[in-house]
């Protein structure tokens, strides 16, 4: 017990110290100090109650338990768990083994992950999870106290050009140096949260009537009409707000930021650097697309999203070659809510960066069991969303996924729409290299339907065309459908692009694209999307998609 790297206690009954080893002693105190009632004296008030019970629990049951209090030291507290054993000594009397681990460390760890998960990384604010987390706390104490708040939704003014002319870099340093200006002019009992963008919401207890909100908003809108010195740059922007009040307007979290997001809107479209309150004739998100959303952030606490997975097929010999991975929502109510609905709706409110996260990894680990299955090597497909693609934190996604899994680089095919990469190319082809530098593949999904320019995709590094199913729909018929699919597949030949045709339903077009030189094929013909269960029986079945036995192939789009 004296040489132990641990800090060890023995105890009497009554919970006063006996014994103390080196390391409790150089960590807590002086030997003379360490004399004395060990709960009084060197535990954390909050946890007294907690280390006490447990202390009278093992003198009951005579069984070992476990306890984690804070032990105080001359500088500060730090987190230990502590083992409690009773054991009977020389003279047959019960005394007390106290051996506690030092979990500073894991939690610290732990309030870092949780501040990750609730605030924006690039100014510290709340992010929109604690922001509705806050919102029904300020709800539910206006219930109590019978006075309103409301909620203002702050858009900067011609924040996009400072962007677009100075770069990213500089875009950030305003955005956390109007993030401070805002934080300042507050209450410490106001939220401030960033919610995606040049967006910031503000939800202030106890103001409702017109002359507070007035004077609060004009407050904001002042505060960012200074101009912003970054490096050698003067900069001006401004702000619009937009605002919504608990109860008149709405009662619920999600209702009351979508309708200040509309006043904002409002505000912007009628001269900028004003405020506007909500008011029915404004223009705001549908119903059902409000509820929705809600539905959406219980969606995620619940774990109602799923993957489905698509194979993608050798055009010639049919052998599975790897999966597409498409996400599904099974609502409780509504049943299978189709992607076509809630995926704008996340990329708008910013949680398709959390699900696309999500996405990527499950995937990745996905993949390693269909290969224990198949005993071969296949990869992965999965979309990146516009949002994702422009996150700042993407590639610490992907590096995430790729440890987290295990898997080669070569293996994930990262699939990314041609208007994506074209809405700012010298960005994209940045960061399309450094997700080239771990070897992932890029993929440009529906080629052919966006605006590519073809020296842009010279430049990027792609190496996979996936042809859209509106150019596959009427073959062989359509003499123009197949002028475009034999262009996409010359081109690939002399670019050394590989080539997914999606959307193929009938043998007609199969043969008709692999007579054309189409490696890979993607559709109803071999295979709808499938839930990771039966895609792992349809590898052990057949390596086959089209011999899949047909109950397996009744499975929900």
């Amino acid at each position: 017990m004296e040489e132990a790297g641990d800090v060890v206690f023995r105890l009497n009954a009554p919970g006063q110290v006996l014994f103390a080893s080196k390391r409790a002693v150089a960590l807590i105190a002086s030997p003379h100090d360490l004399q004395g009632d060990l709960l009084a004296t060197h535990v954390a008030m909050a946890d007294q109650p907690a280390l006490k019970a447990a202390l009278a629990e093992v003198l009951q049951a005579l069984a070992p338990s476990l306890v984690e209090v804070r032990l105080k030291t001359p500088e500060h507290e730090v987190w230990f768990e502590l083992r409690v054993s009773c054991f009977l000594n020389q003279d047959q009397v019960p005394e007390l083994l106290v051996v506690g681990r030092d979990m500073s460390v894991q939690h610290a760890t732990e309030e870092r992950l949780r501040h990750m998960a609730t605030h924006d990384g690039l100014t510290e604010l709340p992010n929109r999870l604690l922001l509705s987390d806050r919102i029904r706390m300020v709800i539910a104490n206006a219930r109590r106290s019978g006075q309103g708040f409301a909620v203002a939704t702050v858009g900067l003014d011609g924040f996009k050009k400072v962007n677009d002319g100075l770069g990213h870099p500089v875009g950030d340093a305003v955005l956390r140096m109007a993030a401070a200006r805002l934080r300042k002019t507050l209450r410490d009992s106001d939220t401030l949260a960033r919610v995606g963008g040049d967006e910031f919401v503000a939800v202030l207890p106890g103001t409702s009537t017109e002359a507070q909100i007035k004077l609060v908003t004009g407050r904001l809108i002042a505060t960012l009409q200074s101009p912003f010195e970054v490096d050698s740059h003067t900069i001006y922007v401004g702000a619009s707000v937009g605002v919504s009040v608990y109860p008149h307007h709405a009662e619920d979290e999600v209702r009351l930021v979508a309708l200040a997001d509309a006043a904002m809107g409002r505000a912007k479209e009628t001269g900028k650097a004003r405020c506007v309150v909500y008011s029915p004739k404004h223009s705001g998100p549908p119903e059902h697309d409000i509820s929705l959303e809600a539905a959406m952030f219980q969606a995620v606490r619940e774990g109602e999203f799923l993957l489905y997975y698509q194979p993608i097929v050798d055009a010639r010999t049919r052998e599975i070659q790897g999966f597409e991975t498409l996400m599904r929502w099974k609502h409780p109510t509504l049943g299978m809510v189709p992607p076509a609905r809630f995926i704008p709706i996340a990329e708008t409110n910013g949680l398709i960066n959390l699900l696309g996260a999500w996405a990527l990894k499950a995937a990745s680990v996905q993949l390693k069991q269909f290969e224990e299955v198949a005993k071969r090597r296949l990869y992965i497909s999965v979309n990146i969303s516009p949002r994702q693609f422009r996150n700042d934190k993407f590639l610490d996604v992907l590096d995430d996924a790729l440890a987290f899994s295990g898997l080669s680089g070569e293996q994930l095919v990262l699939e990314i729409t041609e208007g994506t990469l074209m809405v700012d190319p010298i960005h994209a082809e940045t960061i399309l290299s450094k997700m080239a530098l771990r070897k992932a593949r890029i993929a440009i999904d529906d080629f052919g339907t966006g605006y590519s320019s073809l020296a842009y995709l010279k430049r990027f590094p792609i190496s996979v065309l996936k042809i859209d199913r509106t150019f596959i729909r009427d073959l062989p018929g359509s003499q123009k459908d197949g002028a475009i699919c034999n262009a996409v597949l010359d081109l690939a030949k002399h670019l050394d692009l590989s080539v997914v045709a999606e959307g193929v339903e009938t043998e007609e077009q199969l043969h008709y694209l692999d007579d054309r030189g189409c490696q890979y094929i993607q559709g109803y013909l071999t295979g709808k999307p499938m839930p990771a269960n039966v895609a792992m029986t349809a590898l052990k079945e057949s390596t086959y998609a089209n011999l899949l036995p047909e109950e397996l192939r009744q499975v929900h789009q």
